[in-house]
């Protein structure tokens, strides 16, 4: 891009991140959505103020050669809020590019399956992460974000802070729970994270100044399916996709498991009624029967 395209698109991109900064979008949206301007200003070695109809199929067409459906979708995100915030003109080009909506089913362990495998993980801290996100329901962020002060005893629930879009919610526990965080913590003791990184051994744990790492937990997972010669695609997430299929198994309403794991809308959490059929009760109640045959080994280290 020539110095004159270079010193109209500044000005422009300035204003989309005061656009989307004061629209109180999350911070990955910001991210997605700027660069997004900035990928296709590379494209066309010019600022992106007056793409055609034309210029636009080009390139998304170049676009999903090399990425994903989800990023193309997001780069259309953000060229329409950079048409309409910043540059003030209608987005008439939204014909141009519609994302398949494939209607995929998520792979589920039987209840008897996956406590059977969460008792066979190889690490002490893995075993723990996993029971909490299989019985919580919890994003993998959302689980290694947890704090000591996330956890309250007394109302028997988890502050989830800043989930997705940035929302916060109130997860309930059951004492099977808060026991078990409760042992776990007391190996290491950090005055802040419940799982700390345990880069450099269980002594310097303490000192952590971040959680553990996504990847050694996806490893982790990845491990214990290949000791267990599971043959379906089973991840971290399948833990959550687990958490939802067993509760209304267990007569969870669909509106208060929507509430539990945070989706926006209930369309979300209705799929997983096409995993079961049973729905009804109280969510607390029910969680407490997800580990009351599950038994944590404690004998090995962290």
């Amino acid at each position: 891009m020539n110095s004159i395209e270079q010193a109209r698109l500044d000005p422009l991109y300035a204003a989309m991140l005061r656009a989307l900064q004061l629209q109180g979008k999350a911070e990955k949206t910001v991210e997605a959505y700027a660069r997004a301007i900035r990928r296709s200003a590379d494209f066309f070695e010019r600022c992106p103020d007056d793409l055609s109809a034309e210029e636009l199929q080009t390139y998304f067409a170049a676009l999903l050669k090399c990425h994903s459906w989800s990023t193309v979708k997001l780069d259309r995100c953000g060229l329409q809020f950079f048409y309409r915030y910043v540059l003030k003109r209608p987005w008439d080009w939204t014909e141009i590019l519609k994302p398949p909506r494939p209607q995929r089913l998520p792979d589920v362990l039987t209840r008897q399956e996956t406590l059977l495998r969460l008792g066979t993980v190889r690490k002490l801290r893995y075993r723990v992460f996993f029971t909490t996100l299989y019985s919580t329901g919890l994003r993998l962020s959302e689980g290694l974000a947890l704090e000591v002060g996330d956890i309250d005893a007394q109302r028997l629930r988890i502050h989830v802070r800043g989930g997705k879009g940035d929302k916060d919610r109130y997860v309930p526990i059951t004492e099977t729970l808060l026991h078990m965080l409760r042992r776990w913590w007391a190996t290491h003791r950090h005055p802040r994270l419940i799982f700390p990184n345990p880069t450099g051994g269980p002594e310097r744990m303490r000192q952590a100044t971040t959680p553990m790492d996504r990847g050694g937990v996806q490893t982790a997972i990845s491990a214990a399916v290949a000791d267990a010669r599971i043959r379906l695609r089973i991840s971290v997430h399948s833990l959550r996709h687990c958490f939802s299929t067993h509760m209304l198994e267990l007569g969870v309403d669909l509106r208060e498991l929507q509430t539990i794991l945070g989706h926006a809308h209930p369309e979300t959490t209705a799929r997983y009624a096409h995993l079961t059929e049973v729905t009804g009760a109280q969510a607390r109640e029910r969680q407490g029967r997800l580990l009351a045959s599950f038994v944590l080994r404690w004998r090995d280290a962290a």
